[in-house]
């Protein structure tokens, strides 16, 4: 039949076919830039029905269309993703309008029960002006899209024996798609059982569940259950699902991050299998939590099943804001570090050339992960520490990380980044040959540009760009053979220390003396379960005595002076949930600070408080925290250059007890916040 006229859902796929498509399948297809406003739909439609005999194009260069660049052809055995998707209240109707017509076209092609052996997809080198669909009695190949390397994304179906025709010299074949749920007549039951009865109905019982069953945050597991596990189509999410998850923001955006680096093949294949045989279960009382299970199931196949954490300690990390992990990947870290990549095992690197910069890497995203496990533990460390309690999985698991990247950190194979070379120092590598010798880097890939190696530094010269400008020279390391030597006094005279990856600071705090110290105040089994190092009635209570006996106060009030000098976030919540207090208990011990006139009262934005050491106070804008500025200079928060404390806390020079003595002695001493 030439032109092609649709079957029965064509005037549904014609009334919603545009680039709203690729939203609704945001994280299930690549290359969403594609999906144009051309007729995706018509595309899918039309390359089932060119494959199975029922269309025909009008000329040798008018193919059944595109449909992105081909992804789509990987929901042949899991459309399980996609139906799951349409199928549950969050998921926007404009959204669920495009995926339910979606469903229809796909059960009425060959693609909804792909028999072994008869369909296959993969890789096609295609000539200029050679037809992009071929037919005979053999079967039949269609283009659906383009491959790097001058490559085209081709499927093909066998009608014979024989080879189906094909489109040009095959380079790759996918194979036999995978037979998951989704035959035609359960897509054709659930699409009519959603405009029957509606969305199925949310289930947070359900998220529970698989949140149990994986160790997953809530809002990743929401996600997951609703066939949006993916870091697209999230931010997009209007006020009416955001209710229906029952998230805030802050988790919202947290569960964004947490797949990490999982694939659209990996989200398609995670969920290929657990809807129901019949779809009308789904709509039962326990339908979602069936799903939930299979799911949880799929996942710890996968990936493992990761320690659950309270939900107190959960919503602690999110407070943190943390830039590379998200909150779950982070608990992960110390609860389960033997699995996290780069962890487990030693890491063996070697430098790559790119068009931007010479690079550190390893097999896989090893190096990446074991880089942001690195960068953002070791900052927070102080945070875990103080602010969880004795007994918490996470804090108790701490030790084991320390310990386990310190075993890392001493493998001679691994490589971190120290920055550029100050342009003090130099200005390409010929310049310091005479600090770095001349022995010039040896890895498995061959370097484009100059390169020194002394064993524990390697300089690499930078990259030019189209100005013809050279940026610096690129520092790596050894942390292995990092110590206190003349190489390594070379490579800090070397470095510039401006790069905001500090990986050589982070690895000297891990193998000095307040991390040690730490890890031994960690360990120490005298706090007692559920207790918190930020009271100082547990962690420094010999501290406690000097106040009270200096001050004429009681334990209680003692206790919250010490901690409103020393600690970074001392609001009223988190007083009371360090202390153990209720708030007639806090109100008392405030009242006997203001009337000894050691602290004042007030109402200041973001501080979560109303007691306040006297003197200047500094703003801050989120993620970082306002404070008075005497305890800035305390725990060495650097100003930003428009005043505010726009950085990072410092790596911790002291323990809690150690801090509590100090803050102390400073007051002692008359060196106290003053007005």
């Amino acid at each position: 039949m030439a032109g092609g006229g649709m079957r029965a859902a064509g005037a549904e796929v014609r009334a919603v076919d545009d680039h709203g498509v690729a939203v609704a399948l945001d994280g299930l297809i690549d290359g969403s830039g594609y999906w144009s406003r051309k007729g995706v739909l018509a595309g899918i439609e039309r390359t089932g029905r060119y494959l199975d005999g029922t269309w025909e194009p009008g000329g040798p260069q008018d193919g059944p269309g595109t449909a992105g660049e081909g992804s789509w052809t990987r929901f042949m055995g899991r459309l399980g993703a996609v139906a799951l998707r349409a199928a549950v209240e969050p998921t926007r109707e404009e959204r669920r309008r495009r995926l339910l017509a979606l469903l229809e076209t796909w059960a009425d092609s060959p693609f909804a029960e792909p028999q072994a052996g008869r369909i296959r997809t993969g890789l096609v080198r295609v000539a200029d002006g050679d037809p992009v669909a071929v037919r005979d009695e053999r079967g039949a190949a269609v283009a659906v899209g383009w491959a790097p390397g001058g490559l085209r994304t081709f499927v093909d179906l066998r009608t014979g024996k024989a080879e189906p025709p094909s489109l040009g010299t095959i380079e790759e074949v996918a194979g036999v798609p995978r037979a998951g749920w989704g035959s035609a007549g359960q897509v054709r039951r659930l699409v009519d059982l959603v405009r029957e009865r509606g969305p199925v109905p949310w289930d947070l019982d359900a998220v529970a569940a698989l949140r149990d069953g994986t160790g997953m945050g809530r809002a990743a597991a929401s996600f997951a259950l609703a066939g949006m596990l993916t870091a697209g189509y999230l931010p997009r999410l209007d006020d009416r699902e955001r209710k229906i998850h029952g998230l805030k923001v802050a988790e919202i955006e947290d569960g964004v991050r947490e797949p990490g680096r999982m694939g659209t093949l990996d989200r398609l294949d995670l969920a290929a299998d657990v809807l129901p045989e019949d779809p009308a279960e789904l709509w039962e009382p326990h339908g979602m939590r069936a799903v939930a299970e299979r799911l949880a199931q799929a996942w710890r196949e996968r990936y493992g099943r990761r320690t659950v954490v309270p939900p107190r300690t959960f919503d602690a990390v999110l407070d943190l804001h943390l830039p590379l992990l998200s909150a779950g990947r982070f608990c992960a870290a110390f609860t389960d570090h033997d699995r996290i990549p780069g962890l487990g095992s030693d890491l063996d690197t070697w430098i790559r050339t790119s068009d931007f910069r010479p690079f550190p890497t390893a097999e896989g995203w090893a190096l990446v992960e074991f880089q942001e496990t690195l960068r953002t533990v070791v900052p927070h460390l102080f945070q875990v520490y103080a602010e969880l309690p004795a007994g918490d999985p996470v804090r108790a698991g701490a030790p084991g990380l320390v310990r386990a990247l310190l075993e890392r950190l001493n493998h001679p194979g691994l490589l971190l980044d120290a920055g550029h070379l100050s342009p003090t120092a130099g200005r390409t590598v010929a310049d310091v040959q005479d600090r770095f010798g001349s022995r010039p880097y040896a890895g498995p890939e061959p370097l484009d540009v100059a390169s020194l190696d002394d064993g524990l530094t390697v300089v690499v010269d930078g990259t030019v760009d189209r100005r013809g400008d050279r940026s610096q020279p690129e520092l790596y390391f050894r942390p292995a053979f990092y110590c206190d030597d003349d190489r390594s006094r070379t490579l800090r005279a070397a470095r510039s220390g401006s790069r905001y990856d500090p990986d050589v600071e982070l690895v000297e705090w891990l193998r000095g003396p307040v991390c040690a110290r730490i890890v031994e105040r960690l360990d120490d089994p005298t706090l007692p379960s559920g207790s918190y190092e930020t009271h100082p009635a547990h962690s420094a209570p010999e501290v406690v005595e000097q106040v009270v006996t200096a001050l004429g106060v009681d334990d209680d009030a003692a206790a919250l002076y010490l901690q409103l000098l020393t600690l970074w976030a001392p609001s009223d919540r988190n007083i009371r949930t360090w202390n153990g207090w209720k708030a007639a208990r806090h109100q008392k011990a405030a009242a006997v600070l203001v009337e000894c006139g050691l602290v004042v009262e007030d109402k200041r934005p973001r501080a979560g408080r109303g007691l306040f050491l006297p003197g200047e106070w500094i703003h801050a804008a989120k993620p970082y925290h306002p404070m008075e500025a005497w305890k800035a200079d305390l725990l060495g928060v650097r100003r930003s250059p428009n005043g505010r404390l726009d950085n990072p806390l410092p790596l911790p020079a002291r323990t809690l007890p150690e801090l509590f003595a100090h803050a102390w002695a400073s007051v002692v001493e008359g060196r106290g916040p003053s007005a």
